[in-house]
């Protein structure tokens, strides 16, 4: 076999080599366990690790807090100059941002490892203008652990959706996004 730029050739044609990619992206290309595995797996981890995470580091996004059971967080995006666009308002790809995780995250670390989670479906609507810091709180009910483990159950996979108000401290809300999840049995 000849390697040549990423690719093993084979008679049949040409197919991709995975080894060639950096260590940390062959993790993010399925569920296995994160290189940080061991520090999120607390709440107290989680937090501090999504806090020094890049896109919510340098986008001025702040986890506040996650609760023990993984069923309750609440997010921060300050309004400086860098977290504001053209206009002086949040940047809306911020606010999209602050609500990425969270819901695929809670529903993961409450159904545990017999179950693959991924984020399916994001869909934002901006309702008023983002001039000051806003907040999202996430919560994940008994409820909806229920359903989703009974729907799964039933039809082998389910796609559930979730919805987070940003609002700022006075309660003005700012935009809404909802988050589909999809959840099936892990096959292992």
């Amino acid at each position: 076999m000849e390697r040549t730029n990423n690719f093993t050739k084979k008679q049949e044609g040409a197919q991709f080599n995975w080894n060639c990619l950096p260590y940390p992206l062959k993790w993010h290309m399925s569920q296995k366990a994160h290189p940080f595995h061991a520090l999120m797996s607390s709440h107290a981890g989680m937090r501090r690790a999504l806090n020094l995470w890049p896109p919510f580091l340098f986008s001025g996004i702040t986890v506040l807090e996650i609760s023990d059971d993984f069923r309750h967080a609440k997010i921060r995006l300050k309004k400086k100059l860098l977290t504001s666009n053209y206009v002086g308002t949040l940047f809306g790809g911020s606010l999209f941002a602050m609500t990425d995780p969270f819901y695929m995250i809670m529903v993961m670390k409450n159904l545990g490892k017999g179950y693959i989670v991924w984020d399916k479906r994001s869909e934002i609507e901006y309702v008023s203008p983002g001039k000051k810091t806003v907040f999202a709180e996430f919560h994940l009910w008994d409820a909806d652990v229920e359903e989703i483990k009974r729907e799964v159950e039933a039809s082998g996979k389910y796609l559930k959706w979730f919805e987070v108000e940003i609002k700022t401290a006075d309660g003005k809300v700012v935009a809404i996004v909802k988050k589909q999840i999809y959840v099936r049995k892990s096959a292992a």
